[in-house]
């Protein structure tokens, strides 16, 4: 969080001049700053350490019954979070992965199944993909508004990126924000668009198949592992939760960035155009 106004990309919003603006520019004002959210996501070294506890339980429970799962998904959750700690690194997206994880082994104890160590995962991507697809409903896909609040496409900012540099860009765990400015220690805010990308047909067009393609997958792992849950076959569910989790999602990402890019580059040609 920051006092940083960022406003959401319409003319008039927080950063404009004018009251409105001057409002929320004043200090004390609290508004999210896209870069701080960033770094917190913690790239690919935070997907992967959110899967490793899984394994681990899966593992285990597998070898030595449920309580050895519980408490190996527990170690390796307390062990990722003590290494980022030593590490000082970003330990928000950590601190989520053992708050999961200690939900899912206290549903697990509680009812003595290890099936249900996977319910919040279930419950999860349900919701998700329910929302998801509303959100395109409504005309505010929701993938839109995520990738135009961390890269505003008018900013033009991936527009010349080939995808193995937006994919390494993904994969480290901050970005390079603007420096701040000296006289407030605020960042600078971004330009307003002449334009807002949900007044662009094309935008709101691209970002509804790629918010229907995130969602159809949530409700994918939902109808497979649904299926293993209720056959109570816990190997094949933890294998599917895994191969269905950060292999199909790194997929995802890499055709959201490709898609994103060209939006980017559609925004700044049309920009340059007029």
């Amino acid at each position: 969080m920051t006092a940083a106004p960022e406003g959401d990309g319409r003319p008039g919003a927080a950063g404009a001049p004018g009251p409105a603006g001057d409002a929320a520019a004043a200090p004390g004002a609290v508004t999210f700053d896209r870069h701080l959210v960033l770094g917190s996501l913690g790239g690919w070294r935070g997907m992967l350490d959110a899967t490793l506890p899984t394994v681990a339980f899966i593992v285990a429970n597998s070898v030595a019954g449920l309580r050895a799962g519980i408490v190996a998904a527990l170690v390796a959750a307390v062990l990722l979070f003590g290494l980022r700690l030593v590490r000082r690194e970003s330990v928000q997206q950590a601190f989520s992965g053992l708050f999961g994880v200690a939900i899912a082994v206290a549903i697990a104890a509680a009812s003595g199944e290890a099936r249900d160590f996977f319910v919040p995962g279930l419950i999860r991507n349900a919701a998700l993909g329910v929302v998801l697809i509303g959100s395109i409903a409504v005309r505010w896909p929701l993938v839109g508004v995520v990738a135009e609040f961390l890269s505003p496409s008018h900013l033009g900012a991936m527009a010349s990126t080939p995808l193995p540099g937006l994919l390494r860009r993904a994969g480290r765990a901050d970005s390079a924000p603007p420096r701040p400015v000296p006289a407030t220690g605020a960042r600078p805010a971004d330009p307003e668009p002449e334009r807002h990308w949900r007044d662009d047909p094309r935008m709101v067009r691209a970002y509804s198949w790629l918010t229907l393609m995130w969602g159809g997958v949530f409700l994918l792992r939902v109808a497979v592992q649904w299926v293993l849950y209720r056959a109570d076959e816990v190997e094949l569910l933890g294998t599917a939760s895994l191969v269905l989790g950060l292999p199909v999602t790194a997929v995802e990402v890499g055709v959201t960035l490709w898609v994103v890019s060209r939006l980017h580059r559609h925004r700044t040609d049309a920009a340059g155009a007029r």
